[in-house]
C-alpha cells in the first residue's frame, strides 16, 4: 500500500515521484506538500506496518510477527502497486512493526527520532539514529531474540536505504524540513510572486 504516492494522487492530484527527491514516502511528501500530508502518510505506513504485524503475532507468536512485518516493510520498499518500483525507505513502516512487537523499545526509539528531528531538522539524520538506537532499547528491555534480530536488521536496511542521504549529509547537501513552507499548488508547483504593478511613465 504506498500510502506516500496514492494520497498526493487522490488529493491533490500529483505524481510525488516527479516532485522533490522523488522518494514516495512520508518525508518527501512533507517536505513536497506539507506537514499535514506528510503525517498523514507516515500515520498510515505506520499502521500498515503494525496491522502486518499484529495479525503475525495472534497467528503465531514473535517469530511470526516479524516474519509478517518484515514482508510489509519489502512491500513498502518496493510497493505491489506500483509495479515493485522504487517505494520509501521504511522508517514509518518499520516503526510500526516494532510498535507492534516491541511497544516500549518502539516509543523510545520515536522519541530519540523526535529530539534529534526538532534539534537538526534532518528527517534523515533523525531516522537513522532512531533505527540504530532500536536494537539497544530492544536489548534494555528484554525484547525475545526474534525481535533483537529484527531490530537490529531493520536498522541495518534503514542505513542502506538512507546511503544517498548519508552522502548528501557528508557533503553539506542535505535538506532540511522547514515546519512552515509555502503549499504547492494542485499542480504540485509553488504558487507564482504576485506580478508588480506597472509603472506609470508620468514624471
Amino acid at each position: 500500500m504506498p500510502w506516500g504516492y496514492w494520497l498526493p494522487r487522490l488529493l491533490r492530484g500529483v505524481d510525488i515521484r516527479t516532485l522533490g527527491s522523488g522518494n514516495p514516502g512520508a518525508t518527501n511528501v512533507w517536505r513536497t506538500l506539507g506537514f499535514k500530508f506528510g503525517i498523514a502518510v507516515a500515520l498510515l505506513d505506520i499502521g500498515k506496518g503494525a496491522a502486518a504485524a499484529l495479525l503475525g503475532l495472534w497467528v503465531g507468536g514473535d517469530l511470526v510477527g516479524v516474519l509478517a512485518g518484515v514482508a510489509a516493510m519489502i512491500g513498502h520498499w518496493r510497493p505491489l502497486f506500483l509495479g515493485f518500483a522504487r517505494g520509501g525507505k521504511m522508517v514509518a513502516t518499520t516503526g510500526g512493526v516494532a510498535l507492534a512487537i516491541a511497544p516500549l523499545p518502539a516509543l523510545a526509539a520515536a522519541g530519540v527520532w523526535i529530539v534529534v528531528f526538532f534539534l537538526t531538522r534532518y528527517a534523515s539524520v533523525a531516522s537513522i539514529l532512531a533505527a540504530v538506537s532500536l536494537p539497544l532499547w530492544a536489548l534494555v528491555f528484554g525484547a525475545s531474540w526474534p525481535v533483537v534480530a529484527f531490530t537490529a536488521g531493520a536498522a541495518l536496511a534503514i542505513i542502506v536505504l538512507h546511503r544517498t542521504n548519508i552522502r548528501r549529509l557528508l557533503a553539506g547537501e542535505e535538506h532540511r524540513i522547514e515546519l512552515h513552507r509555502p503549499r504547492l499548488g494542485r499542480s504540485g508547483s509553488k504558487p507564482s510572486p504576485p506580478t508588480p504593478p506597472l509603472r506609470s511613465n508620468r514624471v
